[in-house]
């Protein structure tokens, strides 16, 4: 290549380089980007919580948050959340758990989950055992109330309150369900379980169909992940060696996780016909965690079945007699459960729930918008902005 060629060639680098750079810099400004959608509310369990429960009930501690925060951020995780990649690709800022008084803004929404949360509150007591007094009918009374009360105070100059108006404009996402399995497949089985399916769906749907009343219109469900492919539950659910498929998940739990996923969609289908200037969205994250629990090294990981956060070692590095950052005395030794030191690695954090690493896979698929029922483009409403 003649000097006059590299010349040139290293003057059309630059200006490609400065092209991209004003383009990136126009995507990621959030004072240029376009969003529809003023705010996000969210229902769910731990899976999206991002403080409530640890605002209600301190107690929070290392090694959660080690990647993105650096220190325990209310999130059941290493990182970040599919919640918070989410708002983050949307233009907004993360959501400020409803139940946390200090510090949070509620501008761009609030986030109603809290850990332990389930759809279906067990009729036998409030309060029960490994179970969030937070159920879903609790988080929704909570946005009536949250409702109530912005209308009442934003002629008062209160800065950290959305505006009235924010409801009609807002994005309400629900991932919530999965303790209502696991809470209740040790004691009561797989077809146990099964029975009270039905009434788990109906409540989420009519929970959104309230909220429809209330001005909502756009809604995004998220079904639930193989169950049988966690490291905790194949600790401790009850199954066999011809239940483990060629993965090393349950088929048994997972067959049970996609007939529920099935009654959601038909659900939500029958809820989208009753509310006509709705968008009610089902979204599979199932089968965007499946094929991470399947085929982890596909996607940049290495271990699927195997949580980064326990004690134990082997094949699952899950003890649950001593959770993520604790210590226990058992059998006489002073056990220590904790993180390892390449979470990115990892689909599943502590057993239970998956690293960072695992949720942004997820959230890049759903900003995609190819695990979407009916099909439906997130791009039409905002500038989507890249998530780190």
């Amino acid at each position: 290549m003649s000097p006059e060629t590299r010349k040139v060639s290293r003057t059309s680098l630059r200006q490609n380089l400065v092209i991209f750079a004003v383009f990136m810099a126009m995507l990621v400004s959030k004072s240029d980007a376009k969003c529809d959608f003023k705010a996000i509310f969210n229902f769910g369990d731990s899976n999206s919580d991002t403080g409530g429960f640890w605002a209600a009930f301190p107690s929070e501690k290392p090694p959660y948050g080690m990647t993105y925060f650096k220190k325990p951020a209310g999130r059941a995780t290493d990182g970040r959340l599919i919640i918070d990649f989410l708002a983050q690709a949307l233009g907004l800022p993360f959501l400020s758990p409803y139940l946390q008084s200090i510090g949070s803004d509620y501008r761009h929404g609030a986030n109603f989950a809290t850990l332990a949360s389930t759809v279906r509150l067990p009729k036998t007591s409030l309060f029960v055992s490994g179970v969030s007094p937070f159920s879903l009918a609790i988080q929704l009374n909570q946005m009536k109330q949250f409702k109530v009360k912005v209308d009442e105070l934003n002629s008062s100059g209160k800065t950290n309150l959305p505006a009235p108006d924010v409801f009609g404009k807002s994005l309400y996402t629900f991932y919530i369900g999965q303790n209502d399995f696991t809470g209740n497949l040790a004691r009561l089985g797989i077809n146990g379980v099964r029975k009270f399916l039905p009434e788990v769906v109906s409540q989420i749907a009519s929970t959104i169909k309230e909220i429809y009343a209330l001005g909502g219109r756009t809604f995004l469900v998220l079904n639930l992940a193989p169950i049988g492919c966690y490291p905790a539950f194949l600790v401790e659910l009850p199954h066999n060696r011809s239940d483990i498929d060629p993965f090393g998940c349950m088929t048994s739990y997972n067959n049970l996780v996609l007939e529920y996923n099935n009654m959601l969609r038909e659900a939500l289908r029958k809820t989208r016909m009753d509310s006509p200037r709705a968008n009610v969205i089902y979204t599979d994250i199932h089968s965007v965690m499946l094929e991470l629990f399947q085929h982890p090294a596909s996607h940049g990981l290495k271990y699927g079945t195997k949580a980064c956060c326990g004690y134990g070692g082997g094949a699952y590095n899950f003890n649950q007699q001593v959770f993520c950052g604790n210590t226990k005395l058992i059998n006489g030794k002073n056990v220590i459960s904790t993180a390892c030191n390449d979470p990115y690695h990892y689909v599943s954090w502590d057993g239970i729930h998956a690293t960072e690493a695992a949720n942004k896979i997820v959230a890049d698929a759903i900003l995609n918008g190819s695990y979407f029922d009916p099909p439906f483009s997130l791009h039409k409403f905002c500038d989507i902005q890249p998530i780190g």
